[in-house]
């Protein structure tokens, strides 16, 4: 690549977690790669960055001068786990230019591999600029306040035509916490946020009182999850999130497009950046199902999604006992509530919306009587019947290949249409 993939770590709300977040992120990604360069730099003036990786005396050029175009080859210092880092400053204030030039700005130093920008908890001229500048953007939320503050991140985003690059990740989470017996908060958070539909992330950054005291003690020092905390969640999950960006990189690094969908190309399947969201067999029969000529599904909470063979999607149909209108295109869902949300067995109910907004006639099945059902449903929403929630899983009544990544696709706008007819009736 000859410039860098850009990571921002960005949230309007403070005490998230964010440069926590960054910081460690950095020295995960350079412990998985070590060949990788692996650059770090904040907006913020709390410098824990400089905390974090500085060895020797403080430079003599720091993020003013990159912001204000000063720099020279001595903007990059080399810290301390094989991380480059660029000093932060407290006399940072907005340049002259727009903050959509700042990615030009970052494309035309001698940064490569992945630059990883921690941002202030504010949406300025500096968050904005990172917003804009990034490949990618982890939005750290812990609570409703934080995830009501993600959506000015997203019009940012949206009106530059970057609203795939935002990732939202459940941060400080303590997963003893519930709001009744049946619900936990960080899962309720996670329903939230993707009826919104934003991406989220299918893991999580629990809080921990051992990695906070990395943060304090005597010396002025932070020390990383990895080499002093390795014996707390937070250690696999850092590590979850920095094989997923380093997914993220080597996608944009064969000049991939970000939204890029399976597809069959030289006889090699090229997977998307969500790889693991993917479902290589067909959920029915078991057997590969990559192909184009299949009928795709959705699952609304897990983000999971693939295809069911003709043959494998007209099975399913025929024990649905249920048929879309013969004049009509559009989406077929199955609502599956738990046995622990409204009673001891499983409640499935089954739905379509037509492209142009027709809602039909609902109908409830019996579970227990469907094998097929049975068998496709926790392949389709990735987890036990017995540990189902409230579930949707989207059907395309038409075979083909479908682009779901994209706000302005026609699978979204239709899966949006579908979700508010559902919320009018009640059903989801």
């Amino acid at each position: 690549m000859t410039s860098p993939f850009i990571v921002a770590v960005a949230s309007e709300k403070g005490g998230v977690g964010k440069t926590t977040i960054a910081t460690n992120l950095a020295v995960y990604l350079k412990a998985l790669r070590e060949d990788l360069p692996v650059t770090i730099a904040s907006f913020d003036n709390h410098f824990s960055v400089d905390q974090m990786f500085a060895l020797g005396p403080r430079p003599d050029q720091d993020i003013s001068d990159l912001v204000h175009g000063s720099c020279s080859s001595e903007l990059m210092s080399m810290g301390q786990y094989g991380v480059q880092y660029v000093a932060s400053s407290r006399r940072l204030h907005p340049p002259a230019y727009g903050p959509e030039e700042l990615s030009a700005r970052l494309s035309s130093q001698e940064f490569s591999g992945i630059l990883i920008l921690d941002t202030r908890p504010i949406l300025d001229w500096f968050t904005e600029a990172a917003l804009l500048a990034a490949d990618l953007v982890l939005t750290p939320i812990k609570d409703r306040a934080a995830l009501i503050n993600a959506d000015s991140l997203r019009q940012v985003l949206t009106k530059s035509g970057r609203e795939e690059r935002l990732w939202l990740l459940q941060s400080l989470v303590d997963t003893r916490a519930r709001l009744n017996t049946e619900v936990r908060v960080h899962e309720f958070l996670a329903y939230a946020a993707q009826e919104r539909n934003y991406q989220v992330l299918d893991f999580w950054i629990s809080k921990s009182p051992k990695v906070e005291s990395l943060a304090s003690g005597f010396s002025s020092a932070l020390r990383p999850v990895l080499t002093h905390a390795r014996n707390t969640a937070v250690h696999g999950q850092l590590k979850a999130l920095a094989e997923f960006v380093l997914r993220r990189f080597d996608v944009a690094a064969e000049s991939l497009p970000v939204n890029v969908e399976p597809s069959f190309v030289a006889d090699r399947v090229v997977e998307s950046p969500t790889s693991h969201r993917w479902l290589r067999t067909c959920p029915v029969c078991s057997r590969p199902a990559l192909g184009a000529s299949g009928y795709f599904f959705f699952d609304m909470r897990s983000r999971r999604r693939g295809y069911l063979h003709s043959v494998c999607y007209k099975r399913l149909l025929d024990e649905l006992s249920f048929r879309s209108p013969s004049s009509q295109t559009g989406l077929l869902g199955m609502v599956l509530d738990g046995p622990g949300l409204v009673a001891r067995e499983y409640c499935l109910t089954v739905c379509f919306c037509a492209d142009d907004g027709g809602f039909a006639d609902t109908e409830s099945l019996d579970l227990e009587t469907s094998a097929v059902l049975r068998r496709a449903l926790p392949l389709m929403t990735g987890r036990p019947l017995e540990e189902a929630y409230r579930e949707l899983v989207l059907l395309n009544d038409v075979p083909g290949p479908v682009t779901c990544q994209t706000a302005a696709s026609p699978f979204v706008r239709k899966r949006r249409l579908f979700v508010r007819e559902l919320h009018q009736a009640g059903l989801f």
